[in-house]
């Protein structure tokens, strides 16, 4: 899978911009605040459904416009295809081929993509809704169902908890929780599944990537946090009856606290280096090798499941990684199309798989 043309109008700093790309490394370069994130963002955002910036698309247009566009042009194994990502008057639009998409989750799987930027060091370092959010857009790009379970779950968990509160003043509410119940306990078991399955596939691939990257010193352990102590895989009715179980064990304290306590809206993971979590032990060039084998590793597990090697996006990482593991990093981006950003050209050699593009005020060059 490849992007073959970016078009932009007015994204950030780009007012109206066509480019093709090569199929191996293209190198986007130039001094800083020129709009070389801003490239990384937008093909971002055709993979995710959402900015790796921002949560808001109203802060991606052009400070001189109410509206932008992003549309791509990807070729992968079978077929070509067209992303179109618009947003105007607080609307979203997203075209497939030219068709309307009717939900986000058909989005999914048209444009595999894996991000590698500096803070990504977050994922370790900060609270459980980073490391929850790698899972869910690695997931929702391999599944679309999951992705569309996690709106659903979301729903249903912001009526659950709407429930409770008015319950305190109108008792009868109270008969309709078991509906409730029932119903998020359903797709949070699908949600469940899902995450455990890949943390177990992401933990087996990441150790042998970590031991490599640090000469055999360092055991990289990943563990999935959720309430359930036991998980069943291949029994959602199972995890579905837990769940359950668990909600109504927490009635009385969630009817005192109006709010949900038990559900993967609270999952997280541990990331273990020779026994001990990296965030609290950790040094930062621990912290950055460890999500370096993790963002390898997700490329490994997208092209296991789709046979399709994703776009690799590289913003600004060059530079914080040392000669030994830009090397081992290089040595990944064979078969894949790649973008880096940096603020130096010299970085790089020039080589036939290497193509360059200048940025300077939101204006590409091919050089």
């Amino acid at each position: 899978m490849y992007i073959e043309q970016l078009e932009l109008e007015n994204f950030r700093n780009y007012k109206r911009i066509k480019t093709s790309f090569s199929k191996n490394i293209n190198i986007i370069y130039g001094e800083n605040a020129q709009g070389k994130t801003n490239i990384i963002e937008a093909l971002f955002l055709c993979a995710a459904g959402r900015s790796h910036r921002t949560s808001k698309d109203r802060e991606l247009i052009n400070i001189n416009s109410s509206r932008f566009k992003v549309k791509l042009i990807v070729i992968d194994s079978s077929k070509k295809k067209e992303i179109e990502y618009s947003y105007e008057s607080g609307k979203k639009q997203i075209l497939i081929n030219e068709i309307p998409i009717k939900r986000m989750a058909e989005l999914m799987g048209n444009l595999l993509a894996v991000i590698f930027s500096p803070e990504d060091i977050l994922i370790v370092k900060e609270g459980p809704s980073l490391r929850r959010r790698f899972m869910d857009i690695t997931i929702s790009q391999l599944k679309p169902s999951y992705f569309y379970n996690l709106q659903q779950y979301n729903k249903i968990l912001n009526q659950r908890n709407n429930l409770l509160k008015e319950a305190q003043e109108k008792k009868s509410l109270l008969d309709t929780l078991d509906i409730w119940d029932e119903k998020i306990a359903w797709v949070g078991a699908e949600i469940i599944i899902e995450r455990k399955k890949f943390i177990e596939r992401l933990c087996k691939i990441s150790k042998k990537k970590h031991y490599n990257l640090t000469d055999n010193c360092e055991e990289l352990d990943i563990k999935y946090k959720t309430f359930l102590d036991e998980i069943d895989v291949e029994n959602k009715e199972s995890v579905k009856n837990k769940f359950v179980e668990e909600i109504l064990k927490n009635r009385r304290t969630e009817l005192k606290r109006c709010v949900t306590i038990a559900g993967p809206h609270r999952d997280d993971f541990d990331i273990i280096v020779n026994g001990l979590p990296l965030k609290n032990f950790g040094s930062q060039g621990q912290q950055r090798t460890a999500v370096l084998s993790l963002k390898l590793s997700e490329i490994d597990i997208i092209k296991d499941e789709t046979d399709e090697y994703p776009i690799l996006l590289l913003d600004d990482v060059m530079s914080e990684l040392d000669n030994k593991r830009k090397s081992y990093l290089f040595n990944n981006l064979k078969n894949m199309q790649t973008f880096i950003t940096s603020t130096e050209k010299d970085y790089f050699k020039e080589s036939q798989y290497i193509s360059f593009y200048k940025v300077k005020c939101g204006e590409i060059i091919n050089s």
